[in-house]
């Protein structure tokens, strides 16, 4: 795996794909800059070494040249994070984009416009490819978030770089992580995945069951494996047309000798409201009129074991709705469980959008080995899929 540190950037100009795709508030203010932290390093090395940094990110989905979709919103943060000044042009291609490349001396950082602003991106057009490719002598890809669409700035541009491509430390990281739950990582190795629909999640259950020793299935999605074994579930969501589906993950992980641990109680509500009535109920006997919401006690102590033992482990998804704060109480805890396994010398990573959300809501991201930045990429990772923008660097 080629990476940034098998380049000096002496008097080189990176060309550097950056996630910088940042929640912005009504005032256009960065509200989570994450992924602008997550950049740094790759960006500070280069700086380091007397090369110049060129940014390329997109924002958000605009329809053309939106200005609220202008990169120019995230100039200031991008900068205090830093803590080096950033020229910005307002636009990523053409004659005045070149001349002010051209002109970057080491030391210096340019950021270019949203590249959503052309349908060629996300077309992954080669023309406009060669055109961005233009402005630096090193294309970096640091952009984990976007490694898995064949865009032109993740993927085709890479062609233009034949032996001056290579992956960023944010990303190199991403790839590391997920190999080491995938195929390096201490046994034993549990995967937990909630998060309310299996059907969400047959590809990466099925991908992962050669992987892992033990998996932990919570969430809305319990109930379809529930009800699928006969269980009750009251008013509970479930997926009807996949019952046969669960019963199926059950029989395939039993052949493969994969510990299943499913909830046993569930604390159950009797509406869809923080503030509804609710109790502890066994999971197989749900009364009708109530729903589970969050995983029971008997559960998290279940939970807490495995979790104990695992000495790599893959969360992917809550344990309730954590939105709410009545029902979050499971998910903080399970959050409680592997923060402390990895304090012990575990290996954690979390991916995707939810888990890394209440992760991130909770307090535990600095408690976990990694925190992933990419929710369809991770995703898409762990179902077995080589990403398009990590294959074009490998190539």
């Amino acid at each position: 795996m080629i990476t940034i540190d098998d380049f000096n950037f002496e008097n080189k100009k990176a060309l550097i794909r950056v996630d910088f795709n940042v929640p912005l508030n009504e005032n256009f203010e960065v509200t989570d800059n994450s992924r602008i932290k997550a950049a740094k390093p790759t960006i500070i090395k280069i700086l380091e070494d007397g090369g110049s940094c060129i940014l390329m990110s997109h924002l958000g989905r605009p329809k053309g040249f939106e200005e609220k979709y202008s990169l120019n919103h995230i100039l200031n943060a991008v900068e205090d994070e830093l803590g080096v000044e950033v020229k910005f042009v307002p636009d990523c291609i053409g004659e005045q984009v070149e001349n002010v490349a051209a002109a970057l001396e080491p030391g210096q950082i340019l950021m270019l416009e949203n590249l959503r602003f052309y349908n060629e991106e996300t077309s992954g057009d080669k023309e406009f490819a060669e055109k961005l490719s233009k402005l630096g002598d090193i294309y970096v890809n640091d952009a984990f978030g976007t490694a898995h669409r064949a865009h032109a700035s993740t993927t085709i541009i890479a062609q233009f770089f034949p032996n001056k491509k290579c992956f960023g430390y944010l990303l190199a990281q991403e790839i590391k992580s997920i190999e080491k739950v995938m195929t390096t990582g201490e046994k034993p190795v549990l995967a937990i995945l909630g998060g309310a629909k299996v059907s969400t999640k047959i590809t990466i259950i099925e991908n992962i069951l050669d992987k892992v020793d033990d998996l932990i299935l919570g969430g809305g999605m319990t109930f379809t494996f529930i009800k699928a074994q006969g269980g009750q579930i009251g008013d509970s969501i479930c997926e009807d047309d996949k019952l046969d589906l669960a019963l199926d993950i059950l029989a395939k992980a039993k052949s493969k000798n994969v510990n299943v641990h499913l909830p046993v109680d569930v604390i159950a509500a009797n509406a869809f409201k923080n503030d509804a009535d609710t109790q502890i109920v066994d999971v197989y006997h749900i009364p009708d009129g109530w729903q589970g919401l969050d995983a029971g006690p008997q559960t998290l102590a279940n939970f807490e074991k495995v979790v104990n033992r695992a000495k790599t482990i893959l969360w992917n998804g809550p344990l309730g709705v954590f939105e709410m704060e009545n029902f979050a109480k499971g998910t903080i805890a399970l959050g409680n469980f592997i923060a402390e396994a990895t304090k012990n010398g575990s290996f954690s990573l979390v991916g995707g959008g939810d888990s890394v959300a209440a992760v991130k809501e909770f307090g535990f991201e600095d408690q976990m080995s990694y925190v992933s930045t990419g929710g369809g990429a991770m995703l898409e990772s762990l179902e077995g899929i080589t990403l398009p923008g990590i294959a074009a660097i490998l190539d």
